[in-house]
Order: C-alpha cells, then structure tokens, then sequence
C-alpha cells in the first residue's frame, strides 16, 4: 500500500492547472438532437450524457490524447481520439441506425479498439445478459458464448474452458489484474461475485504475447461496473431468487461522481441449498454461501488519471459425497471448503503531448481451508500471496502506425499452516517484456508482436505423515524460457465482410499442482501425484474468422487449428492410496480443431423479431491418437427473441425461447466414459420500467423448462452418474434511484 501511495504522490507533482473541456452535439442522420446518448473515456473511468438538445460536457480534461466512445441503443457506436492540447473542444457527431448490437470497445486488446475495428475477434458478454440467462454463477453465464464452457463440480464451482482448453491455460483478469486465487487446482472456482461486473471480454487462443504464461488457451477478462456519471450519484439494488437450490443473491450499491473524483461501493450475499436433480432428490452437501464486497476510488485531471479498487470475497463451499441425506437447509455440512479472496488493483494513466503510460499494479490474497470435521480446525490451510505489475508505454502515433512496448511480471508465495499438505510451499516469479505494433490503411489492418518470458519456481522438501505412511515432497528449482510471437491481419473482403486470420504462439510452464502435489483432493475424489520432470507447453494456433454483417442479416465462420507440444494432462495410474485411485501428469504433443458457426436474422420490417443460430465443435487427440480428456461435446443453440413496442415509461421489454442441443460425446479418453446428448429448453422475458424517476429492471427465466434428466460430459460428478441440474426459475429485479 505504502508503493501505491508512493505513486499517487508522484502522479499527483507532474500534474499541471491547465483546464480543458470537450462538449458537442449529437444528432441523427435526420439532424435531429438525441437524448440520453451516453459518452464514456475508458481511460478516464468518466462519462456523462446528452440532454434534449443533444448537447453534452466534459470538464477538466487531461491534456493528450483522449478516448471518447459514444453509443445508443440502435445506433452504430462511434468511436474518437480526442487531441486535449487545446483548452476548449467542441464536435458535432452524427450517429447512424444499426438494428444490430452496439459494438463496443474492447479492453482486453492492446489498442483498445472498436471490436469491428480489431484483428482479433474477441467475444463480450455485458453482464445485462448474464442476468437474462438466469446463471447462478459468473461461469455458468459465460458458457453460453460459442467455443466457451464450464468444468463443473456441482452448481457452486465452475472453471472455464475455451475450445477445449482449461485450467492454468485460460488466465482470467479482473481489474486489469491477473487473477491468482490458487485456480492450478481443478476442484476451485474463480472467486469471483457476478454482482458489480459491468462486462466479460473472451480472447479464445494464444495470448501469451499480451499476458505471458497460462494463456496458452484464452484469456477472460473481466471488467468492473462503470462509475457514475459526473456529478450524478446512484443507489442500486439486485436482488435473484433461484427456485431449484432455493438459494438467493442480494446487492447494493451506492455511486458518487464528481468532475474528478468518483466513488463506488458494493455490498452483496449470495446463499444456496443443495441442488435438486430431475427426480426430485438433492445432491447432498452442494450447498455455499458468499458475501462479496467491492469498492473503488478514481481520479482524472490534467496529465494522469488514477482507478483504484479492492474486491474482498468470502466463498463457503460444500464438498459432496453423493445423494445421500436430504435437506432443503443452506447450513453447511462437512467437509466443506472457505475461500477468502482479496484483490486490490490500481489503474493508472499518465498522458503526455502524443503519447501515454499505463501503470497497472496488483496485490492478490488467497486463502483456502477445508474443514473436514465440525468444531475442529481446518485440516487444509494455504495462503496464496501474489504482487503482480504491468507497465505499457505507448508511442506517438506515426501515420497509421500504433505502437507499444510493456514489461509485466510477479512475485507470489505459497504457503502451508495446516496439517495436510496437497501443494509444499512455494515462490514463483514471473518476468515478460513485449512489443507490438498495429498498422491500418483503407480497410486493412495488420498487427505483429513479439514477447521474452522467464518463469521461476521454487519449492521447500516436506515430509506429511498420513495414516502411518510418510509422504515426501521433494524440493524443486525450476527455470522456463521461452519467446512467444503473434501475427494477425483484417480486411474487407466485400463492404460488409470481414475477414480476420491470426497465427499466434504461446506457453506454460507447469504449475505447482502439476509439479508437486501429493495428497487427495476432495473436490476431484482422487489421489494426485505431481511430476517434477514436466517440461513446458508450447503451441501453434491459426485462427480463421469470416463474418458478414448487414443492416438485417449477420453470420459469422470460425476455424482453428492448436497444435500443442508436451500438452500436459492428468492420467489414473491403477493404483489406490488412502482409498483413492491415484492419478499422475504426463505429457504427450496434442491438436485441437474445430470452431463455431452462425447467423442472426432481423427480418425488415418485423423490426422485434431476432432469430440467432449458434454451432460449435471442437475435437482433441494426443499425438498417438487417444482422444484428449475433458473435451466438450458439440452444441447447437437456437434462440429466438422478440422486442415489443416501447412506451414512455416501459422499454427494453423482451421474450425468448431458446433450445439448446448438446451432442453425445463419444470422443472421450480411455479414463473417461462417453455421454449421451440431450436437448435443453430455456425460457426469458423482462423488460426496464421506470416509476418517479426510478429504474427498474425486471426479468424472469426458466432454465431446463422440462427437467430433462442428463450429465454434461464436463461435470467432474459424472463418475458418480449424478445428474446436472433440474428446472431452476430464476426471478430478478434491479432497481437504479
């Protein structure tokens, strides 16, 4: 905290008086004013919004070059670079009708670009949506996006697959930080509330060019709800009712924004009975509870702007058995799991005549316990401490030409204070240095990159008694190098086609897990041996993307080729410790292929008809031809939605119906069993309402309308032929004063 203060201070001495103000006019094609047409600057954490005349103010300003995105619903976002060198600004912007989503720009890429302007294509779901759906948790929402879906243990815990890829392959960022809450386990969810997320970006492949290691596979990148606007103040309340684990999610949130500073907090409760299957019975002990608190402070003015935020989060999370004792009750049985997670981010800009630094620095606390018995003190106790930086200049723009050079890195510690030991203590620091350029002409955009990593792992020799046998976890002190690269270009092959190929690399030194552990994992059920002689991953990917898109009509093909060299993964051994079957990791070189596609028909003039189709596959063998373990199944899923006529009061009213058909998967590993397909029929519809100046946001959704019985191939309770979950009505209302 005393560096953060440190560079607040600094930040603060370089800043000049001088004053500068953008304002403008908004219109449409017709040269008619717009109303409520929201401005945001991603770089400032600050927006306002249009009033009757259209007109709109931005005050004090950082001198440099600022971001303004502008957006309506049914109109095409625009977005502009603003040069604040002058005092006063002034502009006159015209935006045209798009019957389509508004296109957004996306964070989670280096240039911060429209995602229509961007070579690679990157996924966004605003957490709007995620409500719509009805998910009881951040990830369950999340695999509804093509090529995205969930390794679950219950309906508590879920992490993300992308195309096929998971765990420490997919590396997740919240608050513009990496996020290290010990996820190399396979049995630990993410940690994160849904509540105060205002969108999730989903790079699907190599990005280990913007990220370093672990992101091999993907990237999810989470981002923050939005401050008010200036001098606006806000009181927010959420409150969801999940009819199938009779469970209940309340939130509140209050917002203050002035013309520099801006402040935002978020309080929120989360709790949950055991889920019930189809036939009516409960699977014992899937019960949690979670209390998530978030807050933030901004600063903006003159050369810098400063976003600070801390999110604490305590998970309790029952550790099932199988069906067994039933109960409607949310008291935890044991075992069970308690999670407390700290993040505290700072988000900083510094802007100079033509050019700009960003500062991002992280403080990561995570401390995991497993109680296995009442009353008695936790049999497993780690704590997870991780200080992570990443600094980014980037250069005056020269013609056409965008550049930027970074350094990021970490420093984490891993250490034991209970009685059983799964991973030994433990340091690792990560260094990584990159550059990438991104150069437009016409309607073509060509972006390169290259990135040096270092990685170093070091852990202390333990020795665990357990059931009179002696467990040793031999020390290790291993070193990964490697050079990661990217290429990716954009054109346009007819006005409205776009066509994007990217060829990436990327890497992943062993986790702990991987190298180290040795003892059982009660969320997997299994013996884990670790092995230290694990050599690092490596991959090849292409990504092919064509995608169409008309004022009624869009498609879109994606295809992917991953070759992947000494792909690690986990294999039973045939033996049994402790009463577990032991599972090891071992290496072998895979490829993955696949991709996803679809269409969206918005028919003229039934302007409140969308019909959306939606493929996806993907298929995974080791190099000897074994299919690869933990490989989705394909999917279709078809939806379709009608809006209905708005009134003064009643607006963004909706119906959909969606079916979604999940294919047999017989392309499983020599462990794993196969699964049977099934088909899913879901129901939503809500609408925003306001009474007295007060919002509301109502929806209601039915998930498994007909309580098909069914497993999903990825549920790690499949060994045990427990069922996913059964009907859930999920009711949920906002209200914004």
């Amino acid at each position: 905290m005393k560096t953060y203060l440190q560079l607040l201070f600094i930040l603060g001495y370089i800043s000049l008086n001088a004053q500068n103000s953008i304002s403008g006019t908004i219109t449409d094609t017709h040269k008619s004013p717009l109303f409520g047409v929201e401005i945001y600057s991603t770089l400032l954490h600050k927006g306002t919004t249009t009033d009757t005349q259209g007109n709109f103010s931005f005050k004090e300003i950082p001198h440099g070059n600022i971001d303004l995105t502008i957006r309506y619903l049914g109109y095409k976002t625009v977005q502009k670079k603003i040069s604040t060198t002058n005092h006063n600004k002034h502009l006159d912007i015209i935006l045209e009708e798009s019957p389509f989503e508004i296109d957004e720009i996306i964070i989670a890429t280096p240039f911060n670009k429209l995602q229509s302007e961007n070579v690679m294509k990157v996924e966004r779901l605003t957490a709007k949506s995620l409500q719509k759906m009805g998910a009881t948790t951040l990830i369950e929402g999340l695999s509804q996006i093509a090529g995205v879906s969930q390794i679950s243990t219950g309906s508590a815990i879920g992490k993300p697959v992308i195309r096929g890829l998971s765990g420490n392959r997919v590396l997740v960022y919240t608050q513009g930080i990496r996020l290290e809450n010990q996820q190399f386990g396979d049995e630990h969810g993410l940690g994160i509330n849904e509540a105060g997320v205002s969108s999730i970006e989903v790079i699907k492949g190599p990005a280990s060019l913007l990220y370093g290691s672990d992101a091999l596979g993907g990237v999810l990148y989470i981002n923050p709800e939005k401050y008010a606007f200036a001098n606006q103040t806000e009181f927010l309340a959420n409150n969801r009712f999940f009819s199938n684990t009779l469970g209940a999610n309340t939130s509140l949130a209050a917002k203050l924004s002035k013309e520099n500073w801006k402040f935002l907090a978020r309080g929120t409760r989360s709790i949950h009975s055991d889920y019930a299957i189809p036939n009516g019975k409960r699977v014992t002990n899937t019960r949690f509870q979670e209390v998530d608190f978030k807050s933030g402070i901004g600063y903006a003015k003159n050369r810098f702007s400063t976003d600070f935020r801390y999110n604490y989060n305590r998970s309790k999370l029952g550790i099932t058995e199988g069906i067994s004792q039933q109960s409607k009750s949310r008291t935890l049985l044991t075992p069970y799991q308690q999670i407390d997670n700290h993040i505290a981010s700072l988000h900083n800009h510094v802007f100079f005549k033509d050019s700009k630094l960003d500062i991002d620095l992280g403080y990561t606390n995570n401390i995991r316990k497993e109680f296995e018995a009442e009353g008695e003190n936790a049999a497993l106790d780690m704590k997870l401490s991780t200080l992570s930086y990443h600094l980014k200049y980037h250069y005056p723009k020269i013609g056409n030409v965008e550049l930027l050079t970074g350094i990021q890195g970490l420093q984490q510690t891993n250490r034991n204070f209970g009685e059983e030991l799964l991973i030994p203590n433990a340091d690792v620091n990560d260094f990584g240095i990159f550059t990438t350029g991104n150069y437009s002409w016409n309607t073509n955009t060509l972006q390169a990159g290259i990135r040096f990593d270092n990685r170093n792992i070091s852990t202390e020799r333990h020795e665990v008694v357990h059931d009179d046998e002696v467990h040793v976890f031999a020390p290790i002190q291993n070193s990964y190098d490697n050079f990661t690269s990217s290429v990716g270009f954009k054109t346009n092959l007819q006005e409205n086609t776009i066509l994007r190929i990217n060829l990436a690399s990327g890497f992943r030194g062993p986790n702990l897990a991987e190298l180290t552990s040795n003892g059982i994992h009660h969320g997997t059920n299994r013996y884990e041996i670790g092995n230290a002689e694990l050599k690092k991953e490596k991959n090849r990917q292409i990504d092919v993307s064509v995608a169409y898109t008309s004022d009624h009509f869009e498609w879109f093909v994606n295809g992917f080729h991953n070759s992947i060299i000494n792909y690690i993964f986990i294999a039973p051994t045939g033996e049994i410790e402790d009463g577990s079957p032991v599972f090891t990791y071992i290496q072998e070189d895979a490829n993955l292929y696949g991709g996803e596609i679809g269409f969206h028909l918005h028919p003229h003039p039934a302007d409140w008809l969308h019909l959306e189709s939606n493929f996806e596959t993907v298929i995974g063998k080791q190099k000897s031809g074994v299919y690869l373990p933990l490989i989705p199944a394909n999917s279709w899923t078809n939806t379709f939605r009608v809006e209905f006529t708005e009134t003064r009061r009643v607006k963004n009213t909706y119906a959909s119906i969606s079916l979604q058909t999940v294919f047999s998967q017989k392309n499983s590993n020599t462990f794993e069993t196969s699964t049977s397909g099934y088909d899913l029929l879901n129901l939503s519809f809500g609408g925003d309402f306001t009474i007295h100046k007060i919002k509301f946001n109502s929806s209601i959704a039915i998930n498994n309308v007909f309580n098909t019985s069914y497993i999903n191939h990825l549920s790690r309770l499949k060994i045990d032929r427990i069922q996913n979950q059964a009907r859930n009505l999920v009711l949920s209302i906002n209200i914004n004063y």
